[in-house]
């Protein structure tokens, strides 16, 4: 089984529609004591989805960062775009099952949030899930390694 490496810093970044979510989640990781590194956006003022999508899928795709968070309003604008990055795994989770589920049947790296669509508290729970939840390998390896093109 293998598990996120919470020693190393998480990626996360949203669009202007994540914002709330994301100032949330900052501090929900604050809390548990881990380090992070935020890619924006810094306001509510709107922006491009991608302009915070890729920095941080590459970050992941670095191997400098434990995992990534991806927030915005239906969450599809980031996870397509952090999708087109090699050895980048972002899974829509939209409750608490699919974030676990991301994690052990997918190896998820990136969690994206849609901010509409969850009720406020919820995605701390996902994020706690997502992180604490290790990648069964087994049968789903086979399936995880044909992702990449």
């Amino acid at each position: 089984m293998y598990n996120l490496d919470k020693s190393k810093p998480v990626a996360i970044g949203c669009d202007h529609a994540g914002f709330d979510y994301k100032e949330q989640l900052i501090s929900f990781l604050e809390g548990k004591g881990m380090t992070y590194k935020d890619f924006g956006t810094y306001s509510k003022d709107s922006v491009d989805y991608p302009d915070f999508a890729h920095p941080v899928a590459l970050a992941v795709e670095s191997g400098a960062y434990a995992f990534g968070i991806l927030i915005c309003g239906s969450a599809n604008g980031v996870a397509i775009t952090a999708n087109k990055h090699q050895h980048i795994r972002a899974a829509i989770c939209w409750g608490e099952e699919l974030a676990e589920l991301a994690r052990k049947h997918n190896d998820a790296n990136i969690i994206c949030i849609p901010a509409r669509f969850v009720r406020e508290g919820d995605a701390e729970k996902m994020v706690d899930l997502f992180m604490n939840t290790a990648f069964e390998a087994g049968r789903h390896s086979n399936r995880v390694d044909k992702i990449s093109c």
